[in-house]
């Protein structure tokens, strides 16, 4: 099919504005009317009040305007025109980025683009209830119901663009799995102020499950040995599931019971050292400059420098020699004749406490 015949496949149907605004409307008003007179005549509880209400996505669940059901010729042609849509799209950006002119009128691509945007809003419209019962499953976790159907319904615009009809594979098959992929993706991308990958994400859920049935039959919280044998994995990796979905602490947290101290006042800086490790440090230089005083005094110089012991960047042989004018390999030399003088101190032990503490 070429792109100059794409704007003619699907003129012959009008779409709704969008999404969310179109599920407000039920069918005609008389097939309302028949329907309401027919729940009366048998008793039944009227929903026209449901019908008519367009301020909760629930409404996705409840029921579907007055539709057919697309044929797989239809579906089909709105497929390809979503995939010719999107090649189109990125021809365009290439074309625009080279500085060229493209080969078809600008009036011709903006209609093939155009029914690209109808064919997304059509196949969103008539999928609207496959999206919606997915997005249920996955509330609770951190978005609204709202925002689950609109990544779903992304997810199904792109499957859509990928479905090959000659497959033979039905498209509600198809793209029932990029919806609850693009779901579970937007779960695990915004709804955790610490992000986890969609496959940890997933487990734990499932985590949570099994540790639930054996609190029920061991009336006490389970190990992680017991869970990782219900589900047949690798203790590490329950471990790993339970300290990483352990919802974050806030630093303004208060940690006494009169409140006036918060965590953040309590918890070091990068910068903040402990009183213990202050004295430490203190001791470990006063060791070092008594280890120094058994060398010469170019020999403590070039120690110093080549390891930074004065607290700044090390530095190499040539440099260290170019400042005190030696060559490179003489104060390598002088380097080694003073670490063998330090091993044969008795000074060396008192550090080991430091670097092994």
């Amino acid at each position: 099919m070429s792109v100059s015949s794409l704007p003619m496949l699907n003129t012959h149907f009008s779409l709704q504005p969008s999404l969310f605004s179109e599920t407000a409307v039920i069918g005609k008003e008389s097939e309302n009317e028949r329907s309401i007179g027919r729940k009366k005549r048998m008793n039944l509880p009227c929903v026209e009040e449901v019908n008519r209400s367009n301020s909760s996505p629930h409404r996705l669940l409840i029921g579907s305007p007055k539709s057919r059901f697309l044929s797989s010729r239809e579906e089909a042609e709105l497929c390809l025109c979503l995939k010719e849509g999107a090649r189109i799209e990125v021809a365009k950006l290439r074309i625009t980025e080279l500085g060229e002119h493209p080969a078809i009128g600008n009036t011709s691509l903006d209609k093939v683009l155009c029914n690209t945007r109808e064919s997304g809003e059509r196949l969103a419209h008539e999928f609207r209830g496959l999206v919606a019962s997915i997005a249920a499953g996955y509330q609770g976790k951190g978005l609204s119901l709202q925002d689950l159907i609109q990544e779903g319904s992304i997810g199904l615009l792109r499957g859509a663009e990928k479905f090959e009809p000659d497959r033979g594979c039905k498209l509600s098959t198809y793209v029932y799995w990029w919806i609850k992929q693009a779901i579970i993706k937007a779960v695990a991308r915004k709804s955790r102020l610490v992000r986890l990958p969609g496959g940890k994400c997933e487990m734990v859920a499932k985590v949570a499950a099994a540790n639930n049935m054996l609190r029920r039959r061991l009336r006490r919280e389970p190990t992680y040995k017991e869970t990782a044998e219900v589900l047949n994995v690798n203790v590490s990796i329950i471990r790993v599931i339970s300290e990483r979905s352990r919802p974050p602490i806030s630093l303004d947290k208060a940690v006494t019971n009169h409140g006036h101290i918060t965590l953040k006042e309590i918890i070091p800086g990068p910068d903040e050292m402990i009183p213990q490790k202050m004295v430490e440090r203190q001791l470990m230089k006063q060791e070092i400059v008594k280890l120094l005083n058994t060398l010469t005094k170019r020999e403590a110089e070039i120690v110093t420098l080549h390891y930074g012991l004065n607290g700044e960047t090390p530095q190499t042989f040539k440099e260290i020699g170019r400042k005190l004018k030696l060559s490179r390999e003489r104060t390598r030399q002088i380097n080694g004749i003073a670490l063998s003088k330090l091993k044969q101190t008795s000074i060396i032990d008192s550090l080991k406490f430091y670097v092994d503490g």
